[in-house]
Order: structure tokens, then C-alpha cells, then sequence
């Protein structure tokens, strides 16, 4: 595009994502993660209640962990990430730690309009940059092979599948994949 003195002006694209179908075009530059807070906590569990219910049923481990957050990962030493645009909560995970240098990437959740832009590429990159700041050398995942883009993200993101079958933290798990992280 050319501006006005003849100089060639290009057009920033790296903060965008295309339009969809699902919504009007987002520009990701304004949304922003954010670590948990107790006022964002009933969003944690809102949203992955969501995708829980739709495809499976509530366990006891998952009423657990969504309705105290706080005591069951954040004050054990992990972290509940939020995407935010303004005060709209679109999108969160959690970390949960496993032992020494290994967390769980959990409850990881995209509201349903506002799927398809990336932000499960930005809960990603943020809850991976995290683990690494804390000396982590494996992130590791229980999820279900019916949550098809999901397990394409976990790929994306350099997820290995470790296991095909029952899980064992909730019944509803038939995969585990990790994810090793170089010291």
C-alpha cells in the first residue's frame, strides 16, 4: 500500500486473526492473559462446565477443582491462566503441579463464540512460558480423543502422546500426552 510521499507502507497483520463465521474480527493484540484472581474464579469453572457437560459427565475431581481454584491449584503452586478483551473473559487453563519440574496442563476452556481465533494458541504459549520460568522439564495432559481440536493443539504445541487408554484421574480420560521441555 502506498502512503501519501510515495513511501511503501505494509499493513500490520501478526496481531489478527481472520474473520469467522462464529463472530466479528478479533484483534488479538487487545486481549491480555492475566493470572488467577478470586473474582475470575466463578469463570474458571463456567466455562469449562461448558465443554464438561456437553460431552461428558461432571466428576468429583472436576467439582473439586473448579469450585476452589485457589486451595486446588493455585495454593499448591500453580497458576489458573485468563484471556481477557476488556472484562470479558474469554478463555482460561490451569497448571497444576505433579512433582518435581512436572505440571498438568488442565481445564483448559474457550468460550464457544469465540472459538477459531487463536486464543487457545495465546492459553498455550502463556501456561508453557510459565512452567519453563519455574524450571519445569515436563507438562503433562489427560484428555479425550473425541476433543479433536484439542488433541490438534496439544500436536500443534509439540505434545507427544505417552499413553491410549482409561486415565487416571478422571474417568473420562483415554489419552495422555506430555510435553518435554529442554533445560
Amino acid at each position: 500500500m502506498k502512503r501519501p510521499g510515495g513511501r511503501n507502507h505494509e499493513i500490520p497483520t501478526s496481531g489478527l486473526r481472520r474473520p469467522t463465521t462464529r463472530g466479528p474480527y478479533l484483534p488479538l493484540m487487545t486481549i491480555r492473559v492475566e493470572p488467577f484472581r478470586d473474582d475470575l474464579g466463578p469463570h474458571f469453572e463456567k466455562l469449562n462446565l461448558e465443554w464438561i457437560e456437553r460431552h461428558f459427565r461432571v466428576e468429583e475431581r472436576d467439582r473439586e477443582v473448579l469450585g476452589n481454584p485457589r486451595r486446588e491449584v493455585v495454593d499448591r503452586g500453580g497458576e489458573v491462566f485468563f484471556l481477557l478483551d476488556g472484562d470479558e473473559v474469554l478463555g482460561t487453563c490451569a497448571m497444576i503441579p505433579h512433582g518435581e519440574g512436572v505440571y498438568e496442563l488442565s481445564k483448559m476452556a474457550v468460550d464457544p463464540g469465540s472459538r477459531g481465533r487463536g486464543l487457545g494458541d495465546r492459553l498455550m504459549d502463556a501456561a508453557i512460558a510459565w512452567a519453563r520460568g519455574r524450571g519445569a522439564r515436563r507438562i503433562l495432559l489427560e484428555s479425550n480423543t473425541v476433543l479433536v481440536p484439542a488433541i490438534e493443539l496439544y500436536r500443534k504445541h509439540g505434545f507427544r502422546t505417552t499413553r491410549l487408554g482409561p486415565g487416571d484421574e478422571y474417568e473420562r480420560s483415554n489419552i495422555e500426552m506430555t510435553l518435554d521441555l529442554p533445560a
